[in-house]
């Protein structure tokens, strides 16, 4: 029995440290960061403790974290978005993928859903977005208790990743 539950504990602590591979997210259509386009996927309100947080509310809420204020420019900077998805694919790909949900919650379309500053505080502050952030709660619930491993990611790729995710939800 006492091997049974060192072996369950070692494959948990792999499948825990498995979560923080790198990547990038991003979606469709282009917009700007805040508005909404005419063929975005209305989302469902989520609920979280009995309240509900409007798509509106997602949008406005800018996470717990070091980021108070990201300006995202209506183009997207090729270069840094190159850059994002590299790291993206090297951090993030063992948990999330960008069209279908796995460890974590699917990534296309996040910018339409979270604000700019939500995505990065998301990124960089996995740990307290968690603990106090009502709709990083519900992910969490959604992802099966599945916590997103902090991967000590900079301001500097975190902003690349942002980007990656801007790019790719235009282009999907």
């Amino acid at each position: 029995m006492k091997t049974l539950i060192k072996f369950t504990s070692i494959v948990l602590l792999g499948m825990l440290i498995a979560c923080g591979g790198n990547g990038e997210k991003k979606e469709k259509d282009q917009i700007k960061v805040g508005q909404k386009s005419s063929t975005e996927k209305k989302s469902e309100p989520k609920k979280q403790s009995g309240t509900e947080i409007s798509a509106e509310d997602a949008l406005a809420n800018i996470g717990i974290g070091p980021i108070k204020s990201v300006d995202v420019g209506e183009g997207i900077n090729k270069e840094m978005a190159t850059r994002g998805e590299k790291v993206y694919n090297n951090l993030c790909t063992a948990c999330h993928k960008m069209e279908k949900k796995f460890v974590g919650p699917s990534l296309g379309g996040v910018t339409e859903r979270r604000s700019p500053e939500w995505i990065m505080n998301m990124i960089m502050n996995p740990e307290e977005m968690i603990k106090k952030d009502p709709i990083a709660k519900q992910l969490l619930v959604e992802s099966n208790m599945a916590v997103m491993a902090n991967q000590n990611v900079s301001e500097e790729d975190t902003r690349a990743i942002l980007e990656y995710f801007r790019e790719y939800d235009k282009t999907h």
